[in-house]
């Protein structure tokens, strides 16, 4: 098994780049995760109204040998969701009918299960190589647009803060000469959701042509900005129809970012503490007694 996470996390990461056919099985795994798993591959197949080896096809681009171990992967996930989830009932997406209580519910769920999806999808030897490069980069430039660059904004506030020179782009006509003015010793991040987002594609492209070091930190696994990158993190985050603000993805990007900051501080230790201090100094007297 070459994937990592667990299954709907690894579905949800490429729910938007799947063929029609494989989004369809796809669909149908994410809608009841449970009722899934105790599906024989021709039942699948005709839930899906495609043939036994399109089952197949999908469960070999996730990383699985065959359908046998992706069920039984399914399987395992669902019986640990269920000793790990006490109340159920916030396990939905919100309806316009839903009290206030009910959507602080679902947020809060949904939110979490973000956080807990993307610690497990994380690959921790790309994540090491990103802060080893991070590290030791002469520059770090962060692209991103709309929430994803407040995300970008987050980056790039925390690795300044450790002494890092680090600079946020969200604006298309300012990152695209940042992204050419890169060269080797540098990096460039590029945060985008679907991983799709033209403005992030084209300055990580103009960035790697420039010689930098390219990282992505991505809901879409297969997207064009995984696809095109040296490195690729992976968020796993379910975004509601009601949530345009794209809350629960920004919650993981977040969650990626401070696991970045403590593994590239961990790796200057003779950099990141003094200048944590010395910058906090800095601010101090803007704080009222």
């Amino acid at each position: 098994m070459n994937g990592v996470g667990p299954v709907t996390v690894r579905l949800r990461g490429r729910l938007g780049d799947l063929q029609p056919k494989l989004r369809q099985i796809a669909e149908i795994v994410l809608a009841d995760p449970q009722a899934a798993g105790g599906m024989t591959i021709g039942a699948l197949a005709k839930a899906a109204g495609c043939s036994e080896a399109t089952v197949v096809r999908l469960a070999n681009e996730l990383g699985y040998s065959g359908y046998r171990e992706f069920r039984f992967s399914l399987l395992e996930e669902t019986a640990i969701h269920r000793e790990r989830t006490s109340d159920t009932a916030y396990d939905s997406d919100i309806d316009p009918g839903d009290d206030l209580e009910t959507v602080v519910g679902k947020i809060a769920f949904a939110d979490a299960r973000a956080v807990r999806d993307t610690a497990g999808a994380l690959d921790i030897a790309v994540l090491g190589e990103v802060a080893q490069q991070i590290a030791g980069a002469r520059r770090i430039a962060a692209f991103g647009a709309g929430a994803s660059g407040l995300a970008a904004m987050d980056l790039t506030q925390k690795l300044t803060r450790i002494g890092l020179s680090c600079a946020v782009y969200r604006d298309v006509h300012e990152g695209l000469p940042a992204a050419a003015l890169l060269g080797e010793g540098d990096v460039a991040v590029g945060l985008s959701h679907t991983g799709q987002t033209t403005d992030v594609l084209d300055a990580l492209r103009v960035a790697a042509a420039a010689g930098a070091t390219t990282v992505a930190l991505t809901n879409g696994s297969g997207s064009a900005l995984a696809r095109g990158v040296d490195h690729v993190l992976v968020t796993a985050a379910t975004e509601s129809a009601f949530r345009s603000g794209a809350t629960a993805s920004r919650i993981a990007q977040l969650t990626v970012i401070d696991c970045i900051l403590v593994a590239v501080a961990q790796r200057l230790p003779d950099l990141g503490r003094p200048a944590l201090e010395r910058t906090r100094s800095a601010i101090e007297s803007r704080r009222l007694p």
